[in-house]
């Protein structure tokens, strides 16, 4: 039961005439992934829905306890990529387990502990390769000081004959300096000297646009922050990376396209709670929260094509509904996961990885907390 990290993505120089026909087709780390519908959901809200509900609902607290308990024998099943707390169609409170093919029946509990179990096929969870068009360019190559929910990433990202980018995801600060948030594999993830020669270091560029973007030619883009390298991973519960701003290069409000400031302030996130991301890919796009608690399986590469693998399994994570990936695919790791308001929105996650049905994001308190940094917010 592996699955990848999502959203970074990557081509060779030689496919630039080609990219608009068959993105989405050839995925970094060397896997073959299926295209995404060529036009995208309308980015509005989520139908009306049962009121959200969190960790405090004593009901959630017994089912996630339920949970916490088998979990771990679940994701040893064949085919079992993650399990979370969620709630059916009818708003009971649940255990689902998500599977990358249909699992026969007779294998999975049909419930635990007296805690009804649901099988959900999300597919494998792993890098979401190409996505339909935005339609504000989050690729472009941005006048200084930029937004953030844009196009970016390591400037040595290739390897291979391949570049590699995701998304510069929110502003945080720590000690009175300001840093860009994203996911350690879109910024720091080359830990082998393989393909390139060399392995993520501190005071490394990072670029907007991301490689990806600009025909993997660090010339073509700019420098907006220096790498501060934590290595999150392997070995912690986080994908996460953060880079010093180049001053000037960032607007210090910390705005993100489409979405413009958020809050400092952030929040725990609910089951069925709106949210909303920006990113590299997809652009802005909304959907709800469909699980807390999740336990989630994950394969990295050491660089951003081939590298010797490894598996992370990450615990208490937030998952999203992402039917068609329409609200992440490939480009949008780093994005920040917020509430859907339309001013000064609290964060939730950040999103590092997924499916064509299910979104996965590390909890944002959790992310600050290993950097000791705050968001930059109103």
């Amino acid at each position: 039961m592996h699955s990848r990290p999502v959203a970074r993505r990557r081509f060779t120089p030689g496919h630039l005439l080609v990219i608009a026909a068959i993105a989405g087709l050839v995925g970094c780390n060397g896997l073959t992934e299926s295209p995404v519908p060529s036009t995208p959901a309308p980015a509005t809200a989520v139908a009306d829905s049962p009121a959200p509900v969190g960790k405090t609902s004593s009901r959630v607290m017994q089912v996630m306890a339920v949970q916490e308990r088998h979990g771990r024998d679940l994701m040893r099943m064949p085919d079992v990529v993650a399990t979370a707390t969620g709630v059916d169609v009818d708003g009971e409170v649940v255990i689902h387990v998500y599977t990358a093919k249909e699992v026969p029946a007779a294998r999975i509990p049909a419930q635990l502990e007296g805690v009804r179990v649901v099988q959900e096929v999300s597919g494998p969870i792993r890098a979401l390769k190409g996505g339909p068009a935005p339609s504000v360019s989050h690729k472009a190559k941005q006048t200084p000081p930029i937004q953030l929910g844009t196009s970016g990433g390591w400037g040595r990202d290739l390897a291979n004959g391949y570049c590699c980018g995701g998304t510069l995801g929110a502003l945080v600060t720590k000690g009175g300096v300001q840093y860009i948030l994203s996911n350690y594999h879109v910024f720091e993830s080359d830990i082998v000297a393989g393909g390139n020669g060399v392995v993520a270091t501190s005071g490394d560029p990072i670029l907007q646009p991301g490689l990806i973007d600009v025909g993997c030619t660090a010339a073509n883009a700019q420098v907006v922050a220096t790498l501060e390298k934590h290595s999150a991973i392997p070995g912690g519960n986080v994908d996460a990376a953060i880079a010093q701003v180049v001053p000037g290069m960032v607007r210090a409000d910390g705005a993100i396209l489409e979405i413009g400031t958020i809050s400092s302030q952030t929040m725990e996130a609910l089951i069925l709670q709106l949210v909303k991301k920006s990113g590299r890919t997809t652009g802005l796009t909304r959907s709800k929260v469909s699980g807390l608690n999740a336990m989630v399986s994950v394969t990295y590469d050491n660089e951003c094509s081939g590298g010797q693998a490894f598996t992370q399994t990450f615990n208490h994570q937030i998952l999203v509904s992402n039917r068609r990936s329409v609200f992440l695919a490939a480009g949008d790791s780093g994005s920040l996961l917020v509430e859907d308001v339309a001013t000064n929105p609290r964060a939730l996650g950040l999103l590092f990885a997924g499916s064509s049905t299910v979104a996965v994001a590390n909890p944002i308190d959790e992310v600050l907390a290993f950097f000791g940094a705050t968001l930059v917010g109103n």
